[in-house]
């Protein structure tokens, strides 16, 4: 039998929490292990019960989402944060992103959205609310290019072989595993192996942190085609 996905809840609504458990209890592969109510308690719960994913809130008393956010993914590298949000605003999603979070979608996402967005950060991919993407892409490119007289870190592809940056600049524009077999003619199975090869080479802790890297670091086209309308990469 597969073990079920660990999950915490994190909202400082407790109705909040109980419709998400009520959700993800009736799902056979996920076990709700904790809840908390803002991000001091996440904090705890994560260290007492070492899930696989948090389920996180932005606005929440004393300590918000994207500050717990970052001591979570510092303090416990393999916990995924799946972060949700009443707000679909720019900096809300830019800050999840950069506290470490494996993705980003409202609460309004359908149940479906939901339960696949976390089996989607827990096996290592990344999750984007649709209406972020774009936004997120255009925003990173909208701001001065890293140099080398801005940061410490240069090119994060040089070590990759030519195969692996073809893979590389197809994550970052947000091609998912079989878009990326199809456009490079390879196998899933394959393309799988090279995403792997990818984020351990250029230091990324998931897909959406390797498109960050690549826009921020001027690799990939702004204008050329990406698909961006999809809820997850």
């Amino acid at each position: 039998m597969t073990t079920p996905i660990r999950v915490i809840l994190v909202d400082d609504q407790e109705l909040i929490r109980l419709g998400f458990r009520l959700v993800l209890e009736a799902e056979p592969d996920v076990e709700v292990v904790g809840e908390a109510a803002d991000g001091d308690q996440a904090l705890r719960a994560v260290a007492a019960h070492a899930p696989d994913v948090v389920l996180m809130d932005i606005r929440m008393p004393r300590t918000d989402g994207i500050a717990a956010t970052r001591s979570i993914v510092a303090a416990h590298p393999s916990t995924r944060v799946l972060v949700l949000t009443t707000f679909d605003l720019d900096e809300y999603a830019v800050g999840a992103l950069d506290a470490g979070a494996s993705g980003f979608l409202l609460k309004d996402a359908h149940r479906s959205e939901l339960t696949a967005a976390i089996r989607a950060v827990h096996r290592g991919d990344a999750v984007l609310a649709p209406s972020v993407t774009r936004r997120l892409i255009d925003r990173l490119h909208a701001a001065p290019p890293v140099t080398e007289h801005t940061s410490p870190v240069g090119d994060p592809t040089t070590e990759l072989t030519h195969r692996e940056r073809e893979v590389f600049t197809a994550i970052a524009r947000g091609m998912n595993n079989t878009e990326i077999a199809g456009h490079l003619f390879l196998s899933e199975s394959t393309v799988k192996t090279h995403v792997g090869r990818v984020l351990a080479k250029i230091g990324a802790r998931d897909r959406v942190h390797a498109v960050i890297l690549a826009h921020r670091h001027r690799l990939v086209d702004a204008s050329a085609p990406r698909s961006d309308e999809r809820s997850t990469t």
